[in-house]
């Protein structure tokens, strides 16, 4: 992690930056530390505009975490049977057919409750990443050559450190950032920016799961 804006749940939100993940990425990537520093900080304070813009989301993302995490929270009787179904299941996750632990543990229903609050990470990480290259090289000279050499890093080192992410989750979070910066230069295409900010309406507004794979089918429901 190179930083992160904390919304901070019962207290007051902030953004951090990981410094020594941040020079350890720009000296493993080779690229510029000014351009690349100002790159990540240019997604962070992405993040912080679009909770302070929008104060409904920070409070409709915590109580969706919250209660997912209160509901994934497996019933003592039922957790044997739980465990027995998810090492069922493990081969597959390790072959990469998909999921992670949390997959396996979570129920049908749960797994719905997952992929939404999902959709909304993702459209949070793939604005603030479609925002940070739009800058353009006036404000970071070597964005190009920096987005291109983060992506090879997203992708992983080799087969076991793609395994590792697939047990942990990382899959899927890079998947959000990927998946969600087409939603939103899909959208933005299709409709332009004005009515692509229809997102930040209100919870209805939002993009479903499916959406995000669909940017056309967001822009039926909810700005056509």
């Amino acid at each position: 992690m190179l930083g992160q804006y904390d919304i901070a749940p019962g207290g007051t939100p902030r953004l951090l930056l990981v410094a020594p993940n941040v020079v350890q990425a720009e000296r493993d990537m080779g690229v510029d530390p000014a351009d690349f520093r100002l790159w990540v900080c240019l997604h962070e304070e992405t993040h912080r505009v679009q909770f302070t813009a929008n104060p409904w989301l920070r409070a409709h993302l915590v109580d969706s975490a919250q209660s997912l995490a209160r509901e994934l929270a497996p019933d003592p009787s039922a957790l044997v049977d739980r465990l027995g179904d998810a090492a069922s299941r493990l081969p597959g996750v390790l072959r990469g057919d998909g999921g992670s632990l949390l997959d396996l543990l979570a129920t049908p229903e749960q797994s719905e409750r997952v992929a939404g609050v999902t959709a909304v990470m993702s459209l949070l990480e793939g604005h603030a990443d479609v925002v940070m290259d739009a800058v353009g090289p006036a404000v970071v000279p070597s964005v190009e050559t920096i987005r291109a050499r983060f992506t090879d890093r997203r992708a992983g080192l080799g087969p076991a450190d793609r395994m590792l992410r697939r047990l942990l989750g990382l899959e899927d979070k890079m998947r959000q950032y990927r998946d969600g910066a087409r939603f939103v230069r899909g959208v933005v295409d299709e409709v332009g920016m004005q009515r692509f900010n229809t997102v930040w309406t209100s919870a209805e507004t939002l993009p479903l799961p499916a959406e995000i794979e669909d940017p056309s089918a967001w822009v039926r429901r909810v700005a056509p």
